[in-house]
């Protein structure tokens, strides 16, 4: 009798119960490294760093990088944060005894790039891009893992400047939004460091916040009432961040180094269960794209044409694309690349139709206008300038089993949902 894939898969995810894939504990603290946009533009990142300080026990934390691609944020929010954590800390030791001094965490935030890198992916270094080469280089037989919940572009800049660290680090990437903001730094880790251990979490994470079929007591718009709210300081802060309602997105890439064996993406964990893609899908467009040009959500889109020759210094961002989508107007920095050469990268986040105006304030630099469709189905079909990627590339599993909606191996984070919530009130109640 032959059996398909597709039916093993299903037959396989129904058997997994809690019980049988419940939370293993990881045989040895891994040493992480955090890369934040806290105080940006998301608040997210703020409800995961209160989730990481009342976990923290668990690791062994050598840094925190804020690296706003977008926003305002700075490393004086991590700071602010580990204040907060400080004030609850008597509190938590009661319970645990093991838990990170505030000046230990402190010393190592150090302020990373602001705002994204130009179209090289890469610029000068800053304190945090020469920390994650410092902890990177350190002897130690663990590897560096790299928890990025914003853009890549301090961990490019690493990277650029120590190339010899990509063999001592292993990064877990929130990806998905994250990716507009730093598609040049995305496309230089993708093009000149293929054999990187890294996992790309585009939309997987997206199933710690989503309410289908979660039982009421953990959903997020009555999660805070019953579990946070007034417990100790970090509680209290809580609710400055979408009304207190759970979101926590970054959370996952925490949650992923808290179960079992990190070293092993494709097993079933808190923070998803993944599997390998050796090509990242790229399409250069030179000329304006029509209704009838396609793409894939979360691919990098490269836009390159022909212009006015002017002297400025190459890689000087000098055009401006203004994109029309769901979520609004937004406004992506396009580049000059010498001899009359120009160039924009931006990564569609979800399966839209989208429209474009690029401008200039250069003299004769013709408006320009285009639209695009984005299609749902990553990594997609394969194109002739997709980056080719080594055996050490994961993300999102594909299976149709695995989609929460329209969202790609949600449920592989979304089924555990209620067990992390419900660790999680355990140490809420520590704090009243």
């Amino acid at each position: 009798m032959i059996v398909n894939r597709q039916m093993l898969l299903v037959a396989f995810y129904f058997i997994s119960s809690n019980a049988l894939f419940a939370q293993q504990p990881v045989p040895v603290k891994p040493r992480i490294l955090i890369s934040t946009d806290i105080g940006g533009t998301d608040p997210d990142d703020n409800q995961s760093m209160t989730h990481f300080l009342m976990y923290s026990h668990l690791f062994k934390t050598e840094g925190f990088v804020s690296s706003p691609s977008y926003g305002k944020g700075n490393k004086s929010e991590l700071l602010r944060m580990i204040d907060l954590y400080e004030k609850d800390l008597p509190l938590l030791k009661k319970h645990q005894k093991d838990y990170p001094s505030p000046a230990s965490l402190r010393a190592v935030c150090k302020q990373g790039r602001s705002g994204t890198a130009p179209f090289a992916g890469y610029t000068t270094a800053t304190e945090g891009s020469n920390w994650i080469i410092k902890c990177a280089k350190k002897k130690n037989k663990q590897p560096l893992w790299v928890l990025v919940w914003g853009g890549l572009d301090d961990l490019a800049q690493a990277l650029h400047d120590a190339p010899e660290i990509q063999s001592k680090i292993k990064v877990y990437w929130i990806g998905g939004p994250n990716k507009k903001w730093s598609a040049n730094s995305y496309a230089y880790i993708v093009s000149n460091f293929p054999n990187l251990w890294f996992i790309e979490c585009n939309s997987s994470y997206y199933g710690f916040f989503s309410n289908n079929n979660i039982p009421d007591s953990v959903k997020d718009k009555s999660y805070y009432d019953r579990y946070i709210k007034s417990a100790g300081y970090l509680g209290r802060d809580f609710a400055n961040y979408y009304k207190g309602n759970v979101k926590m997105g970054d959370t996952p890439s925490l949650l992923y180094m808290m179960d079992g064996d990190p070293n092993d993406p494709f097993k079933e964990s808190w923070g998803g269960s993944f599997e390998t893609f050796n090509r990242s899908p790229r399409i250069i467009y030179n000329r304006n794209t029509i209704i009838a040009d396609t793409v894939t959500v979360c691919s990098v889109i490269e836009f390159r044409f022909n212009g006015p020759v002017i002297n400025i210094p190459a890689d000087s961002s000098c055009f401006t694309m203004t994109v029309m989508a769901k979520i609004g107007e937004q406004k992506w920095q396009g580049f000059c690349l010498g001899n009359g050469e120009y160039a924009i990268r931006y990564c569609p986040k979800q399966s839209e139709t989208l429209s474009y105006k690029i401008t200039s304030f250069i003299p004769g630099f013709a408006e320009q206008n285009g639209q695009l469709v984005v299609h749902n189905n990553w990594p997609g079909e394969k194109r002739p300038a997709d980056y080719n990627l080594g055996p050490n590339w994961y993300t999102d599993r594909g299976d149709n089993i695995f989609f929460d909606g329209v969202l790609q191996g949600a449920k592989t984070v979304s089924k555990w949902s209620h067990d992390v919530l419900s660790d999680w009130a355990k140490k809420w109640a520590w704090l009243y």
